[in-house]
C-alpha cells in the first residue's frame, strides 16, 4: 500500500477513536468484496451486454408493461442470498456495538448490514428481503420470487408480487430518507465509502457534512473528493481492516 494511504488510513483511526456518533453512508463497492457486482465499475451491470440498459429493465414502467422480463433479470442478476458480510460489514456491525456508530446508511439492497449484525440501518433503495402483493399487500420472503419461474403471485389473491426496492421513476420511502438524515445531522463523524456520489439523495449527504469531519473512501476519485476533510483512493476492505479493535471494552 502507498505510504500517503497508509498515513491516511492512520489520521481515518484516529477520527473513529475520538468519535462516539459516527454515521456511514455506503454504496455498491460495500458490497463488492462480498461477490455481488457494483452498476458502474468494471466488470459492473452497467457493462453486462445486454438489449436493454439496467436503468431501463429497473424501472417502473418496464416493471408494469414487462413483469416476466423484469423479473428474470432481477433473479438473475440482484438477488445474492448467499452471499455473506465482508469485512467492511462486520466493522461497521462492530463499531456500533462498542456503542460508536450510530447509523449506517445504504443504497445497497442486499441486507448484508443486518446480517453482520448491525441494527440501525437506513435502506434507501428498499431490500430484497421484502416483497409485496400489490392487491392485498400480504409480505414475502426472497425465496418466494426465487421459487418460481415467470412472475411471481400471491398465494391468497392472486395479485403480482413486487420487491420492495426502489426502481428507476420511484420516490424513496418518506420515512426511511427522513430518518437517515435525522441520522447524519446528529454524526461526530460522518464517514462515505464504495459510492462514486453519481446519483441523489446519496450525494446530498457529501454536502451536508459542514464542519464536521468527513472522510471519503472509494477506490476512484469522486467529484465530492475536495469538499471531504480526508479522501482515500483505496480498496475499502483493506481501509477498514486497518481501523483497529472497537468492541467494547477495548
Amino acid at each position: 500500500m502507498h505510504p500517503i494511504v497508509e498515513q491516511q488510513i492512520e489520521r481515518l483511526a484516529d477520527y473513529v477513536r475520538q468519535s462516539r456518533r459516527i454515521v456511514f453512508l455506503g454504496g455498491a463497492g460495500v458490497s463488492t468484496a462480498s461477490g455481488i457486482p457494483d452498476f458502474r465499475s468494471a466488470g459492473g451491470l452497467y457493462g453486462v451486454k445486454g438489449t436493454l440498459p439496467p436503468e431501463q429493465i429497473l424501472s417502473h414502467s418496464f416493471f408494469a408493461a414487462h413483469p416476466e422480463e423484469f423479473f428474470n433479470y432481477y433473479r438473475a442478476n440482484l438477488l445474492h442470498l448467499d452471499a455473506q458480510p465482508n469485512a467492511v460489514h462486520k466493522k461497521l456491525a462492530e463499531l456500533e456495538r462498542a456503542g460508536k456508530l450510530l447509523a449506517v446508511i445504504t443504497q445497497n439492497i442486499d441486507g448484508l448490514h443486518q446480517k453482520a449484525g448491525s441494527r440501525t440501518v437506513y435502506e434507501l433503495h428498499g431490500s430484497v428481503y421484502r416483497n409485496r402483493c400489490l392487491r392485498c399487500g400480504r409480505q414475502y420472503g426472497p425465496e418466494v420470487i426465487l421459487s418460481v419461474s415467470g412472475v411471481p403471485r400471491c398465494a391468497d389473491c392472486g395479485g403480482l408480487l413486487k420487491p420492495e426496492v426502489t426502481l428507476y421513476e420511484e420516490m424513496l420511502d418518506a420515512a426511511t430518507l427522513r430518518g437517515a438524515e435525522q441520522a447524519w445531522a446528529q454524526a461526530d463523524l460522518c464517514l462515505i465509502g464504495g459510492t462514486s456520489l453519481a446519483v441523489y439523495p446519496a450525494a446530498g449527504f457529501a454536502l451536508q457534512c459542514g464542519d464536521r469531519p468527513c472522510i471519503l473512501i472509494n477506490r476512484t476519485p469522486t467529484a465530492f473528493d475536495d469538499l471531504a476533510t480526508l479522501a482515500i483512493h483505496a480498496d475499502l476492505g483493506e481501509v477498514f481492516s486497518q481501523i483497529g479493535g472497537e468492541e467494547e471494552g477495548e
